[in-house]
């Protein structure tokens, strides 16, 4: 969709201007009346559905020209829907518990659209208590052989996000369930010399399969030299208008028998995420990592990121050691770190608050 404001001394005017550039198929999506300098203005943005995504300049990547702006201004009005539609959202109408717990999901960052989205559950389920609506819009699939038996596995995610060290656990962690499994390491992101040497460094001494591969031929050739149980490709990060799918094709990837996670850290905005979820969409299994949980604040972004991208949550990776700091994802270790705060293996912040009162209060 193709979006744009316009302003004018009178709404006749506008609606004009928008006629005018737009075409008869143009649609109101909001306006406004100010004053400025003591004159009164009109404001309204318009949009207008395109037939296909070639319908303007398209990239190398696929996307026309000025997606990125029109996508800024669309989160935006966005942002003022859901705004105008939260005084409806009446909390007397449900009980005390669902009350308390959706108020705290907000204060943890879940979204406006999905705390709407979940108060229309609840609405429409009067018993039911907040849990039971949010396992049906968190996924999980436990990270394993049982749920993940594809031979190749792309560890995909933005530079920084955690991905390398994330598929050494994952590895790891297989080895303890599978210690016959044999596993190896394709390295795709072959420019990055400091990951490229953590990787193969790690790789070695876990006896670990290392291979690079930064073409197609080279990947095939790859794959096929491993002969492992189950491969790892460190997939290097998409820019700009790179895209995962057309990365996939591009290096034979897009085939059966092939998995794609992406690992996020839960602090980056909703802009930012959203752009993320673009960039590393595929046709092919997947799922979400979430990655550097020691180092957020809230988590309320975990339930945001699964209603939008519709994926399952797999692992949650934390800390610094490579060894006991990846655990498959559960419904109750998902559930007390977002509402307790509480780290898989940890204690949540109230316990340790308690904790410390307790100490002082005793000198």
């Amino acid at each position: 969709m193709q979006v744009k404001t316009f302003t004018g001394a009178t709404s006749q005017e506008v609606l004009a201007s928008i006629k005018a550039e737009m075409g008869p198929d143009a649609v109101i999506l909001s306006n406004r009346t100010y004053r400025k300098n003591g004159e009164v203005c009109h404001e309204v943005t318009a949009g207008l559905e395109r037939d296909t995504p070639g319908d303007g300049p398209v990239t190398a990547g696929g996307v026309s020209a000025g997606w990125g702006d029109w996508h800024k201004e669309w989160m935006q009005i966005k942002d003022q829907l859901f705004a105008l539609m939260k005084p409806a959202i009446q909390m007397d109408r449900l009980s005390p518990r669902q009350r308390v717990a959706l108020e705290y999901l907000q204060r943890e960052g879940v979204s406006d659209e999905v705390a709407v989205a979940l108060y229309k559950r609840l609405l429409t389920e009067p018993g039911a208590s907040v849990l039971e609506c949010l396992y049906g819009m968190v996924p999980v699939k436990a990270w394993g052989w049982e749920e993940w038996d594809q031979p190749v596995h792309l560890l995909t995610g933005p530079f920084g996000s955690g991905k390398t060290t994330t598929g050494l656990r994952l590895a790891l962690h297989l080895r303890q369930t599978a210690p016959e499994t044999r596993i190896a390491f394709i390295n795709a992101d072959c420019l990055r010399g400091n990951g490229r040497l953590v990787l193969r460094h790690w790789a070695e001494l876990s006896n670990f399969i290392y291979l690079e591969a930064p073409d197609k031929e080279a990947m095939g050739a790859a794959l096929q030299a491993a002969r492992a149980d189950i491969a790892f490709v460190d997939v290097p990060g998409m820019t700009g208008e790179q895209n995962l799918a057309a990365w996939q094709t591009e290096m034979g990837l897009d085939v059966v028998g092939v998995a794609a996670h992406l690992v996020l850290p839960p602090f980056y905005d909703a802009l930012q995420t959203s752009e993320f979820l673009r960039r590393y969409k595929t046709s092919r299994p997947g799922s979400i990592i979430w990655s550097k949980l020691d180092e957020a604040v809230s988590y309320g972004n975990i339930v945001n990121v699964a209603c939008a991208a519709g994926l399952p949550v797999s692992a949650l990776s934390y800390g610094a050691e490579l060894k006991e700091s990846l655990v498959p994802a559960s419904e109750p270790l998902m559930w007390r770190m977002i509402f307790k705060r509480q780290l898989p293996g940890g204690r949540s912040d109230a316990e340790q608050a308690t904790d410390t009162f307790n100490k002082t209060s005793h000198r």
